[in-house]
């Protein structure tokens, strides 16, 4: 059993847990997700690591109210706690493999979408404990879903916050902001990475390709099985079939194929669609075997 040592609901139906798991706080790195199981009767539902602490032991998840499963999982208080708790899974951010005297020469630009600030969030506070810097944009559509605002800004060098109602901070996408940072604030950045809705993330490698800006985004919306047995990830980037939850999450945003992508997304929410996907994609639909049986 692996014991909630918190939880909370800062905003609604989204929900922030701190889980004791000692193995996965020694092991993981920003960009990966665990996978997380109430009891024997529930779903596997992959989530991103929001922040982790070696020495307590700790993972924190954040997820959003979206089901019957994740309605359960918001039930369960301090004392409770998951049957499973697997991780870390997926590929770490490919920052943490390059020389930190190499990162320090780099500008980073971080642009979070509602929930996508929780993924966001360990990244920048580990660029920040190796003295690299990052700007953050954080969206959401109105300033009461807006969350971990206080968390970011002790780890950001610039947090720039704005809501499509403008009920906070500037109004407008976060487009509109990448786009008056950099025409107007004389901003440069080398790398740019960006984690929300599909959408959010398209349009964003849309404006970044215009400015050459090198982006990378998190893929983990369309995870469902989280082992690349189910097929519900996968995603064509750079021509080459690529499976989010083992390849990834993260990819090169300028190659991913976002209209197949959240096409996917739609036909797997369906029995027929995935019957559809299942008959379409042959062999290569559950990661290339063919045979593992997938969402069965």
């Amino acid at each position: 059993m692996f014991k909630i040592l918190r939880s909370s609901m800062p905003v609604e139906s989204i929900c922030i847990m701190e889980v004791q798991a000692e193995r996965i706080a020694k092991s993981c790195l920003p960009g990966q997700f665990i996978i997380a199981k109430i009891d024997e009767e529930g779903e596997r539902i992959p989530l991103t690591i929001c922040d982790y602490d070696e020495k307590k032991g700790t993972i924190t998840i954040v997820f959003q109210i979206m089901g019957a499963s994740t309605y359960r999982m918001s039930k369960l208080g301090v004392g409770d706690g998951f049957q499973d708790f697997v991780g870390p899974l997926g590929q770490p951010s490919e920052f943490t493999k390059e020389p930190v005297e190499e990162l320090k020469k780099k500008k980073f630009l971080f642009v979070a979408g509602g929930v996508g600030t929780a993924p966001v969030y360990p990244q920048v506070k580990w660029l920040k404990e190796h003295g690299v810097d990052a700007d953050v944009i954080v969206g959401a559509k109105t300033k009461d879903i807006l969350i971990l605002e206080d968390e970011m800004k002790k780890v950001a060098t610039n947090l720039y916050i704005t809501t499509d109602d403008g009920s906070y901070c500037r109004k407008g996408m976060v487009t509109e902001v990448i786009k008056d940072l950099i025409e107007n604030e004389g901003k440069k950045y080398d790398v740019c990475v960006a984690i929300g809705p599909m959408i959010m993330m398209k349009f964003v490698c849309l404006m970044t390709k215009e400015f050459s800006l090198p982006t990378i985004v998190s893929l983990n919306p369309i995870m469902v099985d989280g082992t690349g047995m189910c097929g519900a990830c996968r995603v064509t980037v750079g021509g080459k079939v690529k499976f989010a939850c083992v390849d990834g999450p993260e990819f090169n945003g300028h190659e991913v194929n976002f209209d197949e992508a959240m096409k996917r997304q739609q036909l797997y929410k369906t029995e027929e669609g995935q019957a559809y996907l299942r008959e379409k994609e042959g062999n290569t639909h559950h990661g290339g075997c063919g045979n593992c049986g997938g969402e069965k």
